[in-house]
């Protein structure tokens, strides 16, 4: 009696490839999208509050503002204020305590810069790697994180300028914290337009903070 063997077809390149490495783990995703709400409404709520005394000759659109009046776009910015400023700090220490930041925001370097920015002034700044951040990346991200906590201490200012005096006068009184709050709000905006054109043209990034992969 004859033994027939098959052989059976070697395994293809894609069925024994290693699953696509984690880019961005699950604490990152979710507090990250949490940060996105809490900003948006604060951003929109503050532009309602905003036009109730304005600092400069304009008034934000009220299709673009939340809240409605004054008093509900002050419930609605204290309110995520709290989710943002938890959702931050907790942000913050995970990133310290993980050693996410000293792997992608560390070293800075002048020279990192320059060429970083001459290529992405010249469209040839690479984003094929997504596993770390090219210099300019790193600057805006450091910056944004100082500029969040500057936003936070000239948001308190404004809020109770006499409980917390001292940091108001550290800020140059009421009346300039207000500007500077305003600035610092500016730089988020800022900030978050050029991540989210970066996201559109790199959807592959997008899709990491999805699904990590």
């Amino acid at each position: 009696m004859s033994t027939t063997i098959l052989n059976e077809p070697a395994p293809t390149t894609a069925a024994i490839a290693e699953p696509r490495a984690i880019l961005q783990p699950v604490w990152v995703r979710v507090m990250h999208w949490i940060n996105a709400a809490a900003m948006l409404a604060m951003i929109l709520s503050g532009w309602q509050i905003y036009n109730a005394a304005p600092l400069f000759d304009f008034q934000f659109t009220r299709a673009l503002t939340l809240g409605g009046w004054l008093g509900g776009g002050l419930l609605w910015h204290f309110a995520a204020m709290w989710v943002l400023v938890i959702n931050g700090v907790l942000y913050v220490i995970l990133g310290f305590a993980t050693g996410r930041f000293r792997r992608k925001l560390w070293p800075i370097t002048l020279s990192g810069i320059t060429s970083d920015v001459s290529q992405a002034i010249r469209l040839r700044l690479s984003h094929d790697d997504l596993s770390r951040y090219n210099t300019v990346q790193k600057l805006l991200y450091v910056g944004v994180l100082i500029v969040g906590v500057l936003s936070v201490a000239s948001g308190l200012a404004i809020w109770k300028p006499v409980q917390f005096h001292s940091l108001t006068a550290l800020l140059g009184g009421y009346d300039t914290a207000r500007y500077v709050h305003f600035g610092a709000m500016s730089a988020i905006v800022a900030f978050s337009a050029i991540h989210i054109l970066l996201a559109a043209l790199v959807p592959k990034a997008l899709r990491a903070m999805i699904i990590g992969r």
